[in-house]
């Protein structure tokens, strides 16, 4: 199992992202795209990336919008995974056009 990480620790380096408010440690980010191509090209290659390294985020897309939450449920709140994963969204995001 992969060790928890202080959600208020993981958040000092991802400035787009914020503390999920949900009953559960996680974390969460808003993106808005061009289009709804822009925003489905962009969960593909998050979805490739998830599958790979088997681990998935929970999301939410209408449109050119999409809502991310990152948790690892097994540590029952925010890991290393996340972070990493949060990174790469971020970086996918940037490389699309999306501003933090």
């Amino acid at each position: 199992m992969s060790e928890r990480l202080d959600v208020d620790d993981v958040l000092k380096s991802l400035p787009a992202w914020r503390a999920h408010a949900g009953d559960r440690p996680a974390i969460e980010r808003k993106l808005v795209f061009a289009d709804f191509n822009a925003a489905f090209g962009f969960m593909t290659r998050v979805a490739l990336l998830a599958d790979k390294v088997d681990h998935h985020p929970e999301w939410f897309n209408v449109y050119n919008r999409v809502e991310v939450v990152l948790t690892t449920h097994d540590a029952g709140g925010v890991t290393r995974r996340d972070l990493d994963m949060a990174r790469f969204i971020d970086e996918t995001a940037a490389a699309m056009g999306v501003k933090a």
